[in-house]
């Protein structure tokens, strides 16, 4: 079993069908292939054993998803790097995954030249756009592989993949995917989230290095034509340009932030975006008040995907069907829900003891199933933490309701106690987010001598708003427990994010633990 044979299956079933579009350009499956296994043969050529990982540091583009169908193909393990990190960032993933060759394209030249002396163990740095003298380049690898290179033989659970966590509370760490993972999420997908077919267009908005080059296995597979955003940004309208020159039906994967940003856009009146039928997304929670915004304006062909890197893309899934404004309370709720468990998934929601909890209360989402990770990458310690008790544990807490829908809370280390009460950030969240004014919310603890915490609300009021406090107050006041109301408010420009639009709560409690070090609440 080789993930990588899935790009081999769509070139023999569709050999000229249009596979990748960008900048004008187009590919068929049987031109992708052969790229891709003549870079199979030159990492091949130049050492690349079973095993060995393969560093991914480019932006959206085809060389990019051939980079990784060949470290497929050839044995490798593909450790994609998300472009908006810096050097110092990347170089810590390069080294610490022990990679023996890294696939750059010219925008991150600089950054690899400041780092490289600290990178001993790469053997090869490999130019899309050529490079420096000491640098291979890209085309020339291809000009000396083999296009017919056969695919390595790999078994079901090795491991092809490493997916560096985004480190929102320490160091990144590297889960290890295996090709019987990916498999199962490429053949789930297609029978439970969307039956792809080869007259799809299928848009990369966001980040391939992220949920979107998981994606590309099973859209590979259905045979459909994958759009590659070529915006150095998320730009609104050029994506809605792309949506119309291409009759793009199916955006792939976003982050809620990014269909944010597209439903806040004023160019979206501008386009026709009727070939749309569906919108993926998942990587955070998306406030209830922002969904519906995004019902009201495309209907239900949203999609949210509820899976993390350890368990890629698969666990729960809210689907479009119940994606829908209703007089029903009850069917309304489920918008904040992350929808139902997948098949072949198993979740129990366990309390601290590891006794699973009742419905409607409140536990730690743990898994299993064979989507999920083989353990993370030269640490023994966090992998025996993750699988304790031989089940894996997620770290988001949640709850089930009656009709099993699983509702995520927050991440265990960002719940907040204020005197011996959990409070979940979320939940403010959402309330503060029904002000008509907000754009965005952030909730969370802050030191409190007396109380041990105390919740801090920042708020990201929409442009030119008056939004006060007491507005926001009596809207808490209105809708939650009077122990879960912020105590603190601090109106803000922005909110800062990680590279892939997460709000970062570790990066704000650390800013803001300074001006509330000595805070003793009444």
């Amino acid at each position: 079993m080789n993930i990588g044979s899935i790009l081999s299956t769509a070139a023999a079933r569709h050999p000229e069908h249009i596979a990748v579009i960008y900048k004008g350009q187009q590919r068929s499956f049987r031109a992708f292939n052969q790229r891709a296994n003549r870079l199979a043969s030159a990492l091949r050529s130049m050492g690349l054993a079973k095993g060995d990982r393969v560093a991914v540091l480019q932006r959206n583009c085809p060389e990019l998803m051939e980079t990784m169908f060949a470290s497929f193909k050839a044995g490798g393990v593909v450790v994609p790097i998300n472009a908006r990190l810096h050097p110092r960032e990347y170089q810590f993933i390069i080294a610490h995954s022990g990679a023996k060759f890294v696939v750059f394209t010219k925008e991150f030249a600089d950054g690899m030249a400041a780092v490289r002396a600290e990178l001993p163990e790469v053997s090869c740095f490999i130019g899309v756009d050529g490079g420096a003298s000491d640098t291979l380049c890209y085309d020339d690898l291809l000009a000396a592989g083999a296009p017919d290179d056969a695919d390595a033989e790999t078994a079901e659970g090795d491991v092809c993949w490493f997916f560096y966590t985004s480190g929102t509370t320490g160091r990144p760490k590297g889960a290890m995917v295996t090709h019987g993972n990916l498999r199962f999420m490429t053949d789930h997908y297609l029978s439970e989230v969307y039956p792809l077919l080869p007259q799809d267009m299928v848009l990369h908005a966001g980040p391939l290095t992220h949920g979107s080059g998981l994606w590309m296995l099973p859209i590979t597979l259905g045979g459909a034509t994958q759009v590659i955003n070529d915006s150095p940004s998320f730009d609104p309208e050029h994506i809605f340009g792309l949506i119309e020159r291409h009759k793009v039906s199916k955006i792939a994967f976003v982050a809620p932030t990014m269909i944010t940003m597209l439903l806040r856009s004023p160019a979206i009146a501008r386009f026709d975006l009727s070939s749309l039928k569906f919108i993926g997304y998942g990587g955070a929670n998306m406030l209830v008040e922002d969904l519906k915004r995004a019902i009201r304006q495309w209907g239900p062909m949203l999609c949210q995907i509820y899976g993390q890197g350890e368990s890629p893309m698969t666990i729960s899934m809210l689907e479009r069907q119940d994606h829908v404004l209703s007089e029903d309370p009850r069917i309304e709720q489920r918008l904040a829900s992350a929808g139902k468990v997948r098949a072949g998934i198993s979740v129990t929601v366990l309390d601290e003891n590891a006794r699973p909890v009742s419905v409607g209360e409140i536990g730690e989402v743990c898994i299993t199933g064979p989507v999920v990770m083989k353990g993370y990458w030269r640490d023994d310690v966090a992998t025996a933490e993750a699988f304790k008790g031989g089940i894996y544990h997620t770290g988001d807490l949640a709850r089930f309701d009656e009709d099993g829908y699983l509702y995520l809370l927050d991440r265990k280390k960002e719940m907040i106690i204020s005197g011996g009460a959990n409070i979940y950030p979320r939940e403010v969240e959402e309330i503060l987010a029904l002000h008509p004014d907000v754009v965005e919310v952030a909730v969370i603890g802050i030191p409190d001598r007396l109380w041990g915490e105390s919740v801090l609300a920042l708020v990201r009021p929409r442009e030119n708003a008056a939004v006060t406090e007491g507005s926001l107050i009596a809207l808490c006041q209105e809708n939650l427990a009077g122990y879960k109301k912020p105590r603190y408010f601090r109106f803000v420009d922005d909110l800062p994010k990680n590279a892939y639009g997460k709000i970062l709560k570790r990066e704000l409690k650390q800013h803001y633990a300074a001006e509330f070090a000595d805070v003793v609440t009444p």
